[in-house]
């Protein structure tokens, strides 16, 4: 049996033994949208709990759309020029309109890479297109403190201060807020980086609740619903794709309602029930672009790690094309391997907020308290490997005959498309 597995641009096959006890793990089949172009402009049209945008547009004298940055492939160029033809159309000075790319703490995207991630050379002459930067105070609004757990809420001012304020995305499972899209593109997407490193701290990544898929008592979510609130605010559009990324489902409108809707269409395909648990799991991080980065990879780890037997083997494959990830991450992971789990959960359980990019490394020691991880990457360097506090393959095929041949029952899940798929035991 040979399978498929997301993989960087290329995709990775796998010859799987023969007399594995196999499960392919896969979204059932997604209706995809026969004109993309004439949904989205349904969707601007006939939006959820709101006005069309052309008669917000008219009522608003300065937009701002925040867009995903290069680790979500969002289809930005089905539905960034509609919309910003649409505010044009209705009376609004292109000046006053502003695309800000949310990266959270993440790094910006410039030049070519900005290119790609708009996807209509169009939008780049027409508006202003700028990354949002965490770490400068000067571009950013305080407004006040959470009410339940008292986060310092502080957002970009460009987004804060535009009359009509949109976010746009991806809606897919996310390991720590649920689902991504809607209000998680504003914070920590717009946030600064008081207001992530309080919401990402231990206290946040430790509550059970903080997982895949829920919303259910989740703080990260709940915290979310607060700013959008605080904010006074906003609108979304959101877009589900099918494992080709070709768009399945796309809407506009109130953030929240429009955002659960898509969360509900989502939820029918991304979650699936499997028999199990099973002695060896074989994922991936979901291919180009999130598996750039060991850190984007953890998601595909844990995503996964709901079917895995105690003391099993979950592999994952992940290109790694530019390498670990941010310095501070590459930091938090050298702290992990010369203390160990328990003692660098210990170092960091008391912070009332987190040191940048840390909540991985803790998000990491979820499924490796389940069972043994190993990575398959063949661009990461060596010189990294220590880093990741897993074990590295050398080959992809060999580990997993080894980790099948050391299993109790042989039994084996695949999940070809990693974390954008959370499969579960009832």
């Amino acid at each position: 049996m040979e399978v498929e597995l997301n993989y960087g641009k290329r995709g990775l096959k796998v010859r799987i033994p023969q007399d594995a006890k196999t499960t392919l793990i896969q979204k059932p089949p997604m209706p995809v949208l026969k004109d993309a172009p004439a949904a989205v402009s349904q969707a601007l049209q006939h939006p959820v709990e709101s006005r069309s945008l052309t008669e917000l547009a008219r009522r608003a004298g300065s937009a701002c759309v925040a867009i995903c940055d290069i680790t979500r492939p969002v289809p930005n160029h089905l539905f960034l020029r509609p919309m910003i033809e649409a505010m044009l159309a209705a009376g609004m000075d292109p000046r006053r309109i502003s695309v800000v790319v949310a990266t959270g703490l993440h790094r910006p995207n410039l030049g070519r890479e900005l290119e790609e991630l708009v996807g209509d050379p169009w939008v780049l002459k027409h508006v202003s297109v700028e990354n949002h930067d965490a770490r400068d105070d000067s571009q950013h609004v305080t407004l006040g403190n959470t009410a339940t757990r008292g986060t310092c809420v502080r957002l970009d001012k460009r987004f804060v201060e535009a009359e009509l304020r949109i976010a746009t995305g991806l809606v897919e499972p996310h390991f720590m807020a649920g689902y991504s899209g809607g209000r998680k593109v504003i914070a920590p997407g717009l946030a600064h980086a008081e207001t992530i490193t309080t919401f990402h701290s231990s206290r946040f990544m430790a509550d059970p609740a903080t997982r895949n898929c829920n919303f259910v008592s989740n703080p990260l979510h709940e915290e979310q619903l607060e700013i959008v609130r605080m904010l006074g605010g906003a609108y979304a559009l959101n877009t589900v794709i099918d494992d080709s990324r070709n768009l399945s489902f796309v809407n506009f409108g109130e953030i929240i309602a429009s955002h659960q809707q898509a969360v509900e269409y989502a939820r029918q395909y991304c979650e699936v029930e499997v028999p199990g648990p099973f002695d060896v799991v074989l994922t991936t991080a979901a291919g180009y672009p999130l598996d750039k980065t060991y850190y984007q990879t953890i998601k595909g780890m844990v995503g996964a790690m709901e079917i895995l037997a105690p003391g099993g083997d979950l592999i994952i494959a992940s290109e790694c094309s530019e390498g670990l990830g941010s310095p501070e991450f590459v930091a938090a992971q050298k702290s992990l391997v010369a203390l160990g789990p328990e003692a660098f959960l210990r170092s960091i359980s008391k912070k009332s907020h987190a040191d940048v990019d840390e909540w991985q490394t803790q998000m990491q020691l979820k499924p490796q308290t389940v069972g043994k991880l190993h990575l398959y990457s063949d661009r990461l360097p060596v010189q990294d490997h220590p880093w990741t506090g897993v074990n590295v393959l050398a080959s992809l095929e060999a580990g997993l005959a080894d980790c099948l041949n050391r299993s109790a029952n042989r039994t084996l899940a695949v999940i070809p498309e990693g974390p954008y798929v959370v499969p579960y035991c009832r």
